[in-house]
C-alpha cells in the first residue's frame, strides 16, 4: 500500500495516522504512485473566497445568488446541512436556512481569484482543461523528474499551497482517467483527497446512482430506472446493443464509463462551446416590452465576453424559464458570426416576440454557440454591418476600460431592472 500524508509530505506503508506527524490526513492506495490524472475542484468557491474576505463570516451559513426570485449559485457547507444546494430557487433556500446571509455574487472577484489558482495549476503541467472558474482536469504524466516527485505528492502540494496562499480550499481526485478523476474529487469534500484506480474502478462504480454518470440529469434518471437501470453496475451488465438502441449513441458511451473506461485527453486547447448571460426577475414578467428591457443588458455582457475571448458565434440561443420552472429554448442560425449586442438584441428579440404571448416568466438568458475564431470576420464578405456594429462596440469597451464601467451604458440598459447572473 502506498500512502502519502498530506500534511507533512512524509511517503510509506501506511493507512490511518501519519507515523512522522501523527495526522490522519491520508491518501492511500495500491495504485498512488502509478496514477497521474486528477480532477480539482474548489470547495464552495464562491462562499469560500466571501468568509475569506468576511472573517465574521467564518461561522455563519452563507448563500450566495440572486433576489428573492433568483436561484442559489452556491453556499457553504454549514448551509447546506440545512438542505441548500446550488441552483435551488431561493424561496426555498430561504425557507429551510431562514438565518443565512445572503449576498450577490461578485464574479469580477471570482475570476481573479479563479485566474491565481489556475496560474499555480499551470506552473505544474501544461496539461490543464478548466471546466469552469473552480475547476479543472489536470495530467501530470512525465512531470517526476521535473518536481522530484510523484503526481500524488505534487498535487498535495498544491492543494496545500492554495490553501495557505490564497486562503481557500480545494478538493482532489486522482485516477487513471478523467471521469473517475471528476468522481473522485467530490468524495469527501472539503478538502478532499481521493484515490479511485484503474483495479478498483469497476466495483467502486457498481452500487453508485445511474444519476453519477455525466450528462444523466433528474429526467434522464427517471428513463433510465423505469428501463431497470437504477446503478452503475445495471449499465455495466446490460447488453450493449440495448444501450444503443434506447439511448443512441451515448448509449456506446455509457457502456465504456459503467466500467469506468475513459479514454478522452486532458485538452488544454479544447473549444468552449458556447458564451450566455441570464437574470432571474424579482417579479414575473409579461409583456414584451418588460423582458426586452431585460434583454438589452444580457445582450451587452455576452457581446463583451465574446470580444473578450476572442469568438464569435453562428446560433442565437433565447432562454426562458416560466414560473413553474419549466425552460425554455429557441435557437437560430445566422448568416454571419456575432460577437456584438446589436446582432444578439436583433435575433433575440425576435425570438422573444414569437413566445411573449402573456404568459408570466422568471428568467431570461441569451447566447451564442457554435463558436468560431473572430478573425473570420475579416474574411466574410458579407460581414459589413456586422463589422461597423463590432467597431462601434469595442470603442465603447475601450472607453469603458480606461474610465470605468459606467462610463458609457445603452438607454436600454437603464431601464434594467436586474442584474445579469453569470
Amino acid at each position: 500500500m502506498s500512502a502519502l500524508c498530506r500534511d507533512c509530505f512524509t511517503k510509506g506503508d501506511f493507512l490511518r495516522r501519519c507515523p512522522a506527524c501523527g495526522s490522519p490526513r491520508v491518501a492511500a492506495h495500491p495504485e498512488l504512485d502509478r496514477l497521474s490524472i486528477a480532477h480539482m475542484d474548489c470547495d464552495a468557491f464562491y462562499a469560500s473566497v466571501e468568509k475569506r474576505d468576511d472573517p465574521s463570516l467564518r461561522d455563519k451559513p452563507l448563500i450566495v445568488g440572486g433576489g428573492k426570485r433568483g436561484v442559489v449559485t452556491t453556499c457553504c457547507y454549514i448551509a447546506r446541512i440545512s438542505g441548500v444546494r446550488s441552483a435551488m430557487p431561493m424561496f426555498k433556500a430561504r425557507q429551510l436556512c431562514p438565518q443565512a446571509v445572503i449576498l450577490s455574487p461578485d464574479f469580477t472577484k471570482y475570476r481573479t481569484e479563479s485566474r491565481r489558482i489556475m496560474e499555480m495549476v499551470r506552473a505544474l503541467t501544461p496539461l490543464v482543461q478548466p471546466l469552469s472558474l473552480d475547476e479543472a482536469w489536470m495530467d501530470l504524466s512525465g512531470t517526476e523528474r521535473l518536481h522530484k516527485a510523484t503526481p500524488a505528492e505534487t498535487l498535495a502540494r498544491l492543494q496545500a499551497r492554495i490553501e495557505a496562499e490564497i486562503g481557500i480550499t480545494v478538493s482532489i481526485g486522482l485516477a487513471p482517467n478523467k471521469f473517475l478523476a471528476k468522481i473522485a474529487s467530490d468524495l469527501d469534500k472539503p478538502r478532499g483527497f481521493s484515490v479511485i484506480g484503474g483495479a478498483d474502478a469497476e466495483s467502486f462504480l457498481a452500487p453508485r446512482p445511474v444519476g453519477i454518470m455525466p450528462g444523466v440529469g433528474p429526467a434522464m434518471v427517471k428513463s433510465m430506472e423505469a428501463a431497470g437501470y437504477r446503478t452503475v453496475g445495471d449499465l455495466a451488465r446490460a447488453d450493449i446493443r440495448d444501450l444503443a438502441e434506447r439511448f443512441g449513441a451515448y448509449g456506446l458511451r455509457l457502456a465504456d464509463l459503467s466500467r469506468g473506461r475513459d479514454n478522452r485527453a486532458v485538452n488544454p486547447n479544447e473549444e468552449r462551446k458556447s458564451i450566455s448571460a441570464e437574470t432571474t426577475f424579482n417579479d414575473d414578467l409579461r409583456t414584451v416590452e418588460d423582458l426586452e428591457a431585460m434583454l438589452a443588458p444580457l445582450c451587452e455582457k455576452v457581446g463583451r465576453h465574446a470580444r473578450a475571448s476572442g469568438l464569435a458565434g453562428r446560433v442565437v440561443t433565447l432562454k426562458l424559464r416560466s414560473t413553474d420552472f419549466k425552460i425554455l429554448t429557441r435557437r437560430r442560425a445566422i448568416p454571419v458570426p456575432t460577437q456584438t449586442a446589436r446582432t444578439l438584441f436583433a435575433v433575440g428579440r425576435e425570438l422573444l416576440a414569437k413566445e411573449a404571448r402573456g404568459q408570466a416568466w422568471r428568467l431570461i438568458g441569451i447566447g451564442i454557440a457554435e463558436l468560431t475564431p473572430a478573425q473570420t470576420l475579416e474574411h466574410d464578405l458579407f460581414a459589413g454591418d456586422e463589422r461597423r456594429a463590432l467597431l462601434t462596440e469595442t470603442t465603447i469597451d475601450t472607453l469603458r476600460a480606461r474610465f470605468g464601467p459606467g462610463a458609457l451604458a445603452s438607454g436600454r440598459a437603464f431601464r434594467s431592472k436586474s442584474s445579469p447572473e453569470d
